[in-house]
């Protein structure tokens, strides 16, 4: 029986407590030497794609900046055009927003990279809704949650119009004759919506992978029909294999819908991982790590966060404050979404935390510090097979908790148990795409028709719906 292909991502960690910057054995989180190192071992480790995380303004709480969090990270598509430059093979895959971005701007510099890295560019399209980001925009305010959606999937659909509008043979560069470009070669892209009125031709040959794949974290319906309509991968939370498994089904079940079959999407959960040579060594060197990530002002901090009110005379590692949360104006900066469906189980993790006499901190990590794969390589190894070969994902986007080196040891010790096991590629196709990496359909542009060099491809239609 064929076994099916394990597809892993390479998450370069930051904008959450997840980095343990404070280790001996960390780097800088900003200068370039530390992205090129960790982009070469992803490469040598044959990962499918780097993805780096991205915020639009630096979080703050109780009025003064939350620097727990990776402050000062350099802007993503210039990272990712630098590494382009020192990888030959990897994808390249950054967080860019779509609710404070326009489509045509965004769509030029994606396509961009997606030309010059020879077509190993994606787009990992996330929305933001509160005024706390807006705010740093001439825009400003804020879109309600299915608002953010509607944008999203029409800002999603007309930059991949935008992407279709060169034909793959557009450009002749015949000497002889001194045409460039076909007759035919690029569509007017027309697009009159309540959200975008755009006229637009665009300046961007298309890339070997015709688009840039597009990647999608929401967890909403809203989200997972955005998904089911506009992604190529999905970077879920869910890693509890029963409930990866119904995520999974659920997600899959809703491509038919648009023409899509299984493989056309790729489902690659976050998944965290501490190696020992023992069960045990590693189950003690993943509570180690835990209370790293979360330090007694992390706890507080995001107790705090949920709770919102000021909890700083409370012993973090004391139980849970018997007061309850503040339902009413935000005061932690850019985590309101975040923490707001916590708040809503204050009563479930008041029981949780009794049940189990969990300690603030403990609970803390409970929510933010529970390592998806803890045991010896072979074990861990074992685990990504199994979630892979009983379709609870298609792989997992690895997440260490050092930078740079996070990523050192699974690419040394547990990726050649996955090539053993038939499940994982032991090199790169030459010439290949992130598309093909990912074992994605081809993406094919719709040619220009009708007569004239700029024949209209209108999308304003379909977007409307």
């Amino acid at each position: 029986m064929t076994r099916r292909q394990i597809h892993l991502a390479a998450h370069f960690p930051g904008v959450n407590n997840t980095t343990v910057w404070t280790d001996p054995a960390a780097g800088s989180q900003i200068d370039f030497s530390s992205f090129e190192h960790f982009a070469r071992t992803a490469e040598r480790g044959f990962f499918d794609y780097l993805f780096l995380a991205e915020g639009l303004r630096l979080r703050e709480h109780r009025g003064q900046l939350h620097d727990l969090d990776v402050a000062g990270r350099p802007n993503t598509l210039a990272i990712l055009t630098a590494l382009a430059a020192v990888t030959e093979h990897i994808g390249l895959v950054g967080t860019l927003n779509t609710t404070f971005n326009e489509p045509y701007e965004l769509a030029r510099q994606l396509g961009t990279l997606d030309l010059l890295s020879g077509g190993r560019a994606g787009w990992n399209a996330v929305t933001s809704s509160d005024a706390f980001h807006g705010a740093n925009f001439r825009r400003g305010g804020y879109l309600d949650h299915a608002g953010r959606y509607v944008r999203a999937s029409e800002f999603a659909e007309l930059s991949k119009a935008l992407w279709s509008s060169w034909r793959d043979d557009a450009i002749v560069a015949d000497a002889e004759t001194g045409a460039f470009l076909r007759d035919d070669a690029i569509a007017r892209v027309r697009h009159e919506t309540r959200l975008f009125d755009v006229d637009a031709v665009f300046d961007v040959p298309r890339s070997p992978q015709g688009r840039p794949v597009i990647v999608q974290a929401g967890d909403s319906p809203d989200g997972r029909d955005f998904a089911g309509a506009h992604a190529d991968v999905i970077f879920s939370m869910h890693t509890e294999f029963s409930d990866a498994q119904q995520f999974y089904r659920d997600v899959k079940g809703r491509l038919a819908a648009h023409g899509r079959d299984e493989d056309s999407l790729k489902i690659l959960p976050a998944a965290t991982f501490v190696l020992g040579d023992t069960a045990a060594e590693a189950r003690e060197h993943s509570r180690e790590i835990a209370l790293a990530q979360v330090r007694p002002q992390t706890a507080i901090t995001y107790l705090e966060q949920i709770w919102n009110r000021d909890l700083s005379g409370y012993d973090a590692d004391g139980p849970l404050p018997d007061i309850e949360p503040d339902t009413g104006v935000e005061t932690a900066q850019g985590f309101a979404g975040r923490h707001a469906a916590i708040r809503s189980r204050v009563g479930q993790l008041r029981a949780q935390a009794t049940a189990e006499n969990l300690s603030i901190r403990e609970l803390v990590v409970r929510l933010t510090a529970t390592h998806t794969f803890v045991g010896t390589p072979e074990h861990v190894a074992s685990e990504i097979d199994r979630y892979v070969q009983e379709r609870a994902t298609d792989g997992f986007t690895v997440v260490g908790h050092v930078t740079p080196h996070g990523l050192d040891a699974f690419t040394e010790k547990v990726v050649p148990l996955l090539q053993e096991r038939g499940s994982y590629r032991r090199s790169y196709d030459d010439g290949a795409t992130l598309h093909d990496l990912l074992g994605l359909p081809s993406v094919v542009a719709d040619a220009p028709s009708g007569p004239g060099s700029l024949p209209a491809l209108d999308t304003a239609t379909a977007s409307a719906r």
